[in-house]
């Protein structure tokens, strides 16, 4: 393919950020194409008294696209007010860079593509928007003019008020501008592959022009023998747009309908950070992220990249760069789905930058054949017995040990009634999102046992009766000369095109079904049937996902931290080595456990860095307390231990007795400590305040002394006591007897 330009301007606000971060994807993909960028926005309003200069003008006419990153407007008189001051003495008129666009190069055609980057039920849809007529053809007027007076005063309100009193708009309608827009609608939906094509428009009020539009369409769809086509209310489009987006094709709408449904459309897929758009006409283009100059988020790198990277999609697709262009959205939507590098409007905390990283890190791993690999699970387990807790839930920690096993650690748990549209909710929130989602119960032969229709329902696909399983359920029914009723009948339906997974110790055969990148799982409840399936789908049914890296686990146990705090300093490391890894935290008085998983080379390097932060605080490596890690260095060492315990009545002699250690004498030598406390404010007695405990430890070395200042927070203060006071001693014990 010849080599093409585009014409990049960047415009006001986040549009310069957005598209500097997307732009690399360009030669990421080494595409032929030449990217020249050009002035337009709001500054060269102000400073030259045109927002598009004449040089852009040329540069757009000597370009093959436009990519617009954003531009500001704002009512003439700021405008005016904004100008430099040379410049208000011919007090140009301002018009909108969009609008001098759209006129200028006839850019009758707003396209609004609308998908389910985020997951769950799967639509595919888009908005076409008549740019040039309709109710924003410019036949607005504060006062009715004298010729339009007549028509107007037939109505009460405007023969009370009078010309003077009467604002009135037109809404134009022409053979001209419907063909030409039904017309695009109808081949954007055949090239891509749309059954449908709904004109939205309000044929109950509006009769006579929506009457005429009626007409167009019908014309214009005989054209097009293969594509159905209807006409509905635009409030009942915006209703079943939010409710039902999945039954659309392509929505097709006059200029103010059409503008209010795609921004609709945006908010129906997560927001304007996932909204691209594309403007087509007679004379030219631009492409779009429509989420606008947004002038707060500018500079502070909170912009969510994924619109501009979508944008870019739709302008490659329309050069022909058709593959390329599909590779970003596919790019884009794992990102998305994954959001665990994604900017806040979708819940993450990621910067501008940072999100375009992972973008051009999904394409990169895409193109060498492999997924990126933070692979993500969901497990939902059913039964009214469940949410009773008539019933441990034992099956979903279970599962989840096995998916964690084969590199597919849980992001979340759902346990649901035995209600379809529960179910389906909860399978539905990982379609697209997990890579796999187990659903555990609800698979037997009583009315209660609504499962695998809430399952098909999630996947938008009818049941089916599968005669293998039929004839599994009435061989084993039959093998044990129990009678076969024609409920167990329902056993035997599974989502269309699911692949069976056969039950050799019940009736209730499981299956798995692929969607959006999704495998769905669905077993049968009692633990002895379905781990030991699902044991064999994760040996055996998942060779579509890579086996899992080798991972190395750093851990820490610390004494004396706040959560907090602890997060701050292991953050900042992890983000200083260059690890795209999210460190775990757990607090559990008096402790605050660190977890961080590495690639194996980095644990090393990790581990030191850890030990330097939390230098002081560190108790342990191995999920062990102080008070354990105290009495295997005395059991080990054969040390006696002396303690005057003055704080926990006892407490610490009896853990350590309980944990395998002593405090008799032993042959190694002897240690001494006493563990004492000042409550330096508050109350002893009312748990107020604070406690500072204090342990000195004696051995022939000499004497050292430990405090630490404590919340008095209730009764299990005397815990942390004995901890800090093991902790303090174990320290102490000298190297060379470790």
């Amino acid at each position: 393919m010849s080599r093409k330009t585009v014409a990049v301007l960047p415009g006001d606000g986040i549009g310069p950020e957005v598209l500097d971060a997307a732009l690399p994807v360009i030669d990421a993909l080494g595409l032929p194409l030449t990217l020249e960028r050009g002035d337009i926005g709001w500054e060269f309003w102000r400073s030259e008294g045109d927002p598009v200069p004449q040089r852009t003008w040329d540069l757009i006419g000597r370009s093959d696209a436009v990519l617009l990153g954003a531009t500001t407007s704002k009512p003439g008189r700021e405008a005016l007010d904004d100008l430099a001051p040379p410049l208000r003495d011919r007090a140009p008129h301002y018009v909108s860079p969009i609008i001098q666009l759209r006129q200028r190069l006839d850019l009758f055609a707003n396209l609004r593509p609308v998908e389910n980057h985020l997951g769950g039920t799967p639509y595919r849809f888009c908005v076409v928007r008549e740019n040039t007529e309709g109710l924003y053809a410019g036949l607005d007027w504060s006062r009715v003019p004298e010729p339009m007076w007549p028509l107007v005063a037939e109505h009460p309100n405007a023969r009370r008020s009078g010309p003077d009193g009467t604002a009135a708009s037109v809404r134009m309608l022409t053979r001209h501008g419907l063909d030409r827009i039904l017309r695009f609608a109808f081949e954007h939906a055949r090239a891509h592959g749309h059954p449908l094509v709904t004109l939205a428009d309000k044929p109950n009020v509006l009769r006579h022009s929506s009457a005429f539009a009626r007409e167009r369409l019908e014309e214009i769809a005989a054209g097009y023998p293969g594509i159905e086509y209807e006409i509905l209310n635009v409030d009942a489009v915006a209703l079943w747009m939010a409710r039902r987006p999945e039954r659309f094709g392509v929505i097709v709408a006059e200029n103010m309908f059409g503008d209010i449904l795609s921004d609709l459309g945006g908010g129906v897929m997560g927001g304007l950070g996932l909204a691209p758009s594309a403007n087509i006409g007679e004379h030219g283009n631009y492409f779009e992220p429509v989420h606008g100059s947004a002038p707060a988020l500018a500079g502070t790198g909170r912009a969510n990249p994924l619109a501009a990277f979508l944008t870019i999609g739709l302008l490659l697709e329309h050069l022909g760069f058709t593959e390329a262009a599909n590779e970003i959205r596919g790019a884009a939507a794992h990102v998305a789905r994954r959001r665990d590098r994604v900017t806040y409007d979708l819940g993450g905390t990621s910067t501008t930058g940072e999100c375009a990283a992972s973008v051009l890190d999904a394409l990169g791993a895409a193109a060498l054949g492999a997924a990126p690999s933070a692979y993500t699970a969901a497990v939902v387990t059913v039964g009214d017995e469940l949410l009773r807790a008539a019933l441990e839930d034992s099956n979903a920690s279970e599962a989840s040990r096995r998916l964690a096993a084969r590199g597919l650690p849980v992001r979340i748990r759902h346990t649901v009634g035995d209600d379809e549209a529960a179910i389906a909710d909860a399978v539905r929130a990982g379609l697209g999102r997990d890579d796999v989602v187990v659903v555990i119960g609800g698979l037997g032969p009583t009315s209660d046992d609504v499962t695998r229709v809430g399952v098909a329902r999630a996947l938008g696909r009818p049941l089916e009766h599968r005669e293998e399983a039929w004839q599994g359920v009435v061989e084993r029914l039959t093998r044990f000369g129990v009678a076969v009723h024609e409920d167990n009948r329902r056993q035997a339906l599974f989502p269309e095109g699911a692949r069976l997974l056969p039950n050799t110790g019940g009736t209730a055969w499981g299956c798995r079904v692929d969607v959006q990148g999704t495998t769905v799982v669905m077993l049968p409840g009692p633990p002895r049937e379905c781990l030991p399936m699902l044991d064999t789908v994760l040996r055996d049914g998942l060779g579509h996902l890579p086996e899992p890296d080798a991972v190395s686990t750093v851990f820490r146990r610390t004494l004396g931290l706040i959560e907090a705090d602890a997060a701050a300093a292991v953050d900042t490391v992890v983000r200083d080595q260059g690890l795209s890894v999210k460190p775990a935290y757990r607090w559990h008085y008096p402790y605050v456990d660190i977890r961080v998983d590495c690639p194996p080379e980095a644990a090393g390097e990790l581990a030191k860095r850890l030990d330097a932060v939390l230098a002081g605080h560190v108790v342990t490596d191995r999920e062990r307390t102080a008070v354990q890690e105290l009495a295997a260095l005395l059991a080990g060492r054969g040390l006696a231990l002396h303690v005057e315990d003055r704080v926990t009545g006892g407490r610490l002699g009896a853990e350590l007795a309980a944990a395998g250690g002593s405090v008799e004498a032993g042959s190694g030598g002897a240690i001494s400590a006493v563990l004492d406390a000042t409550w330096d404010t508050g109350s002893r007695e009312h748990h107020t305040g604070t406690v500072r405990l204090v342990c000195t430890v004696s051995d022939g070395a000499g004497e050292r002394t430990s405090e630490l200042t404590v919340p008095n927070r209730g009764p299990e203060v005397a815990d942390y006591a004995a901890q800090f006071a093991a902790w303090t001693i174990a320290r102490r014990i000298p190297e060379e007897t470790v």
